[in-house]
């Protein structure tokens, strides 16, 4: 992966992490970053096999879904959705940053961003 690209994925992570902050619900900063890894939990879907680890482990990083439920969240004025959708896509951005992309349902490290 190129340099540009972690670099707009590492600005998008902080612009995520900002505006979560502005929607943080009253929570301190440790619970916060438990929950900015908590989406990898969905890594467990490869204990079934590759096809359902892909498609549970892509639910969890998917901007697409995150904006999703953001959108939910502004538009019902209901904060813990918005929180929750800003928080899927900072970290679906903080791991493309690290070359963790989108999986293929043949293997773990087959991305959408290449072969880790």
């Amino acid at each position: 992966m190129s340099l540009s690209i972690q670099m707009e994925e590492a600005a998008i992570t902080v612009f995520s992490i900002y505006f979560l902050s502005q929607y943080s619900l009253g929570l301190s900063l440790w619970v916060w970053i438990l929950l900015f890894f908590s989406p990898d939990i969905s890594m467990l879907g490869y204990l079934f096999n590759t096809k359902r680890g892909a498609v549970i482990y892509n639910l969890f990083h998917h901007r697409g879904i995150a904006l999703i439920l953001i959108g939910i969240g502004f538009f019902s004025q209901q904060e813990i959705w918005t929180s929750i959708g800003i928080l899927l896509f900072a970290h679906a951005s903080f791991d493309r940053m690290l070359g963790f992309g989108l999986k293929y349902n043949n293997a773990f490290k087959h991305t959408h961003l290449g072969t880790m």
